[in-house]
């Protein structure tokens, strides 16, 4: 019989451990704290913990101290005996095995010697007994049984041992305080399982809005897969490094989960933004590239400059100088239309004089049209990629219906954030960004990773289909630019360069000729 004293320890070691369990978040860990735990309680050589698993008890954990046996848990050896089915073939419950009958029964069983029970199987125990020269002898086998009434597991304790190392009974008291715990044990399992399964779907329903945006434009897809496992190399980089202005900075899991959440939904407002402007892979496209309606009119100029030699009004050396310049407008018009980093004035220049051709296109009211309309003449003239203003308007709209759609929902503690992190993306350290004009010191460490993380993904993506993803020395130049102009946060540029964070990325999704050597001191010198 134990003391008062023994008995309040033991209580209050049983509370300690209600409220580790309640705190840990791994379902392995969990188990294997639960097992150890009830050990420890009663002073147990061996025990194993099973789960249920459709209609078996799965050997989630097995331990048996003084063989040295520890199967399971943090180990990573899993448990190589197979499942107990609860029903044999013909439907008959399986109540030959001890730990059958508990769980079908949802009783616990407290044998004081299993050598001499009656009605239960011990064959196993005792062929195990037999090789490695143990003595199994009393059982404590608990059934775990949660909120719902549901029996999800079965603990068993084996072996209580005295202070002199000799084999006792399970007391009525042990028994009391492992029913307890395998109670408290059950709880915390359902609980972990259940906001295990709804992060599970909550992420599944953060892929199925960026499956939506994927099908509508391929080309987004895995912009949206591949920036958060960039965000996270680069907040994992700097959460690691022991020097300079975050070497103070460091993330939780929750931290990283946040993180992870909102880098998965940095463009859930592309969803709204017209396919035509996104896929815009040409300056002239629209539903089609209208190259070919330019095209056509050089055929009908071409047309009228061979009516006008035949007619006698034009020379063979001025109609073979017309044709020749009619092939040159063409061929660049045609250069023109695939965009690039810069188009020179001149060039622009050159584009309203073909605008201005005079030729004998007409509209369906028979009324003349010029050469080239003035949107095209916008279009072609576009200065950096494919997109005008206007368009380029509509893209960054989406940024503004991230926030807000984002800001709608009633986010739980540990991710109140996501919106500010995912929101900020777009934002400049000098506060020219888009859409709030946030300067450096208004935005958080995690908004500013996502920054560079979506630029550089954005420069080397193999995806768009507006141009060629850059090599690694090009990619990064430009990012030291946009450092130095105050675009991207200095102090995280270092770390992408010196922890090499550009090339762990790089490894995973770049192809190999994009991987060129990068001078790393003149990229940190150029960002100043």
């Amino acid at each position: 019989m134990q003391s008062a004293d023994q008995l309040m320890q033991r209580l209050e070691m049983l509370n300690a451990i209600g409220i580790a369990l309640s705190s840990e978040r791994n379902i392995g860990n969990l188990v294997e704290l639960i097992l150890l735990a009830a050990k420890n309680l009663v002073n147990a050589d061996a025990g194993t913990l099973y789960l249920v698993e459709g209609d078996t008890l799965k050997f989630e954990i097995v331990r048996t101290d003084s063989l040295g046996i520890a199967l399971g848990g943090s180990t990573g050896r899993v448990p190589p005996m197979p499942p107990i089915p609860l029903h044999l073939g013909d439907g008959v419950p399986n109540t030959s095995t001890v730990v059958g009958c508990a769980a079908l029964l949802g009783e616990t069983f407290n044998i004081p010697d299993a050598y001499q029970a009656v009605g239960f199987d011990f064959s196993g125990t005792k062929r195990f007994d037999a090789a490695n020269g143990y003595h199994s002898k009393s059982f404590l086998t608990v059934p775990m049984r949660n909120h719902e009434n549901e029996i999800i597991g079965v603990l068993q304790l084996i072996n209580k041992l005295a202070p002199d190392r000799s084999i006792e009974d399970f007391s009525t008291d042990d028994q009391r305080l492992v029913e307890s715990l395998a109670s408290q044990a059950a709880i915390a399992l359902t609980n972990r399982h259940l906001i295990n399964q709804l992060e599970n779907l909550f992420e599944a329903l953060i892929n199925l809005i960026n499956t939506a945006i994927d099908d509508k434009s391929p080309y987004t897809g895995g912009h949206c897969e591949r920036v958060p496992v960039l965000t996270m190399m680069l907040a994992e980089a700097t959460s690691k490094a022991n020097w300079g202005p975050f070497k103070s900075f460091h993330m939780t899991e929750k931290d990283r989960y946040e993180l992870k959440i909102a880098g998965l939904l940095h463009d859930c407002g592309k969803i709204t933004t017209p396919v035509h402007v996104v896929d815009k892979s040409t300056k002239l496209e629209t539903i089609f590239d209208r190259i070919a309606l330019v095209d056509t009119r050089f055929e009908v100029l071409k047309r009228d400059a061979e009516i006008a030699h035949l007619k006698g009004e034009l020379d063979a050396g001025a109609y073979a100088a017309r044709l020749a310049q009619y092939a040159d407008d063409k061929a660049f018009l045609r250069r023109t239309n695939q965009g690039g980093e810069f188009m020179r004035p001149e060039d622009q220049a050159r584009v309203r004089g073909i605008a201005a051709y005079v030729w004998s296109g007409t509209d369906e009211n028979c009324q003349s049209v010029p050469f080239l309309s003035e949107d095209e003449v916008t279009n072609l003239g576009v200065a950096r990629g494919t997109l005008t203003d206007a368009e380029r308007q509509i893209i960054n709209h989406h940024i503004e219906v991230t926030i807000r759609l984002l800001e709608a929902l009633p986010w739980p503690r540990h991710l109140t954030n996501v919106p500010e992190y995912a929101g900020g993306h777009h934002e400049r350290m000098d506060g020219r960004g888009y859409p709030r004009g946030l300067t450096r010191s208004q935005m958080s460490v995690q908004a500013r990773m996502m920054g560079i993380a979506d630029i550089f993904e954005a420069l080397t993506a193999r995806d768009r289909p507006y141009k060629p993803g850059k090599t690694l020395s090009e990619s990064l130049g430009i990012l030291a630019r946009m450092t130095r102009d105050q675009h991207v946060d200095p102090d995280l540029f270092e770390i992408f360069i010196r922890e090499k964070v550009y090339m762990q990325y790089a490894r995973m999704f770049l192809e190999p000729g994009q991987i060129d050597a990068v001078d790393e001191a003149q990229l940190l010198a150029m960002a100043g």
